[in-house]
């Protein structure tokens, strides 16, 4: 991770979205961890709040420290085995919106491109045609800024920073994006502009599918996006 002054947003302490016996959802915010980090400075996290209140809570995925939106933990064992086997089955549907730079040409499409660690420049991963895992994400224009596009990004795999890197990958990374993006679609935004809007996944307890949703906070560019 790169060094950088840790200060998670507080307000709301946990934005929760939908809460059972089994499960429990979050809007995350972009700044703060989905698990504590390695440092104490790092201990804050979405993860760590919710074992305040619930101490036998579980992880089942995660979302990058810049990335908000809908993530899930279990309050039960059963729970946690049942979501995480969707997740690493690749059962689960996610729908992430991005404004990424410039303008995407193509309005659907399909990028197949296979990633790996970057193991010069951890955490960083990069693009790896030959040796990478296999990954594979299609895309949907929504609209257009000024010099952005507003993508809906369907990933079929879930690498880490898959979605980072599938859009640089076509030329149009996503703006504010601190690890991968050049210095003009870095300086179009204070944040990364990336949200996991939207979850299927199949209840642990009832086995009916549940879809949870949130809005995202960049539906409309700003001025010079």
């Amino acid at each position: 991770m790169n060094d950088f002054d840790y200060n998670p947003p507080t307000e709301p302490w946990l934005d929760t979205i939908y809460k059972d016996k089994d499960m429990i959802v979050f809007n995350k915010p972009a700044g703060i961890l989905s698990v504590p980090g390695r440092d104490i400075e790092r201990h804050d996290s979405i993860y760590s709040r919710l074992l305040a209140k619930h101490p036998n809570s579980h992880t089942v995925h995660r979302l990058d420290l810049a990335t908000s939106g809908v993530i899930i933990f279990a309050l039960r064992k059963d729970a946690e085995r049942a979501l995480k086997m969707q997740f690493q089955e690749r059962e689960t549907k996610k729908i992430y919106y991005a404004r990424v730079f410039g303008h995407v040409k193509n309005k659907t499409g399909c990028i197949d491109v296979a990633l790996s660690k970057d193991t010069d420049n951890p955490p960083k991963h990069k693009i790896a045609l030959e040796t990478g895992k296999a990954c594979k994400t299609f895309y949907e224009v929504i609209s257009y800024g000024k010099q952005s596009t507003l993508v809906k990004l369907m990933p079929v795999t879930g690498r880490t920073h898959q979605l980072r890197l599938h859009m640089l990958a076509i030329g149009h990374p996503i703006l504010g994006d601190d690890f991968y993006a050049d210095p003009v679609a870095l300086a179009l935004s204070p944040r990364l502009l990336l949200h996991a809007t939207e979850i299927s996944i199949k209840h642990p307890y009832t086995k009916k599918m549940v879809c949870f949703k949130t809005e995202v906070p960049f539906i409309e560019p700003d001025a010079l996006q």
